[in-house]
C-alpha cells in the first residue's frame, strides 16, 4: 500500500503518518524507487496508535504500548499500569475543569450585564485566586 492508501484505511491523514516515521513509531519499507511501501502490519500498527492518541495518550507513551502490545512476553500489569495512569491525569484535568467551570458560571451569574461599569467577572480575574 502507499502512503495515501494507509492513510485512508487507518483515518490518519500522510503528514502525521510521515511524522510518526520519522519520530520511529512505524517503519514502513521502502521500494527501489524510494517510496514507502506499507504492509497490513503497518496499518494496523497505525490503527492502533490513531486510537491510542484519540485516547489522549503522548507520543512517548504511544511508544510504550506499541512496545508492550509488540512484546508477547509482556505482563498485562504492565499495560494497565500505563493505562491507570493516563486515567488518573484525565481525571485530575477533568476535576480541574470542573472548578473552572464552577468559577467562571459563579461570576457570570454574579454580573448584571447591564451599561453599568461594574463588573463582577472582571473583579474576580482580578483577585488572586485564594482570596
Amino acid at each position: 500500500m502507499n502512503i495515501g492508501d494507509v492513510a485512508t484505511r487507518s483515518g490518519l491523514p500522510p503528514k502525521t503518518i510521515r511524522y510518526y516515521e520519522d519520530i520511529g513509531l512505524i517503519r514502513p519499507a521502502r521500494s527501489a524507487n524510494g517510496y514507502r511501501c506499507f504492509q497490513e502490519t503497518d496499518l494496523h500498527k497505525l490503527t492502533f496508535l490513531a486510537r491510542a492518541r484519540e485516547l489522549g495518550f503522548s507520543i512517548e507513551d504511544c511508544r510504550l504500548l506499541l512496545g508492550l502490545y509488540e512484546d508477547d512476553a509482556r505482563a498485562s500489569s504492565d499495560v494497565k499500569a500505563l493505562a491507570l495512569d493516563h486515567l488518573r491525569a484525565i481525571e485530575a484535568k477533568i476535576a480541574a475543569l470542573e472548578a473552572m467551570r464552577a468559577t467562571l458560571g459563579d461570576l457570570v451569574q454574579a454580573c448584571a450585564g447591564d451599561t453599568r461599569p461594574d463588573c463582577p467577572i472582571l473583579q474576580g480575574l482580578a483577585r488572586a485566586p485564594d482570596a
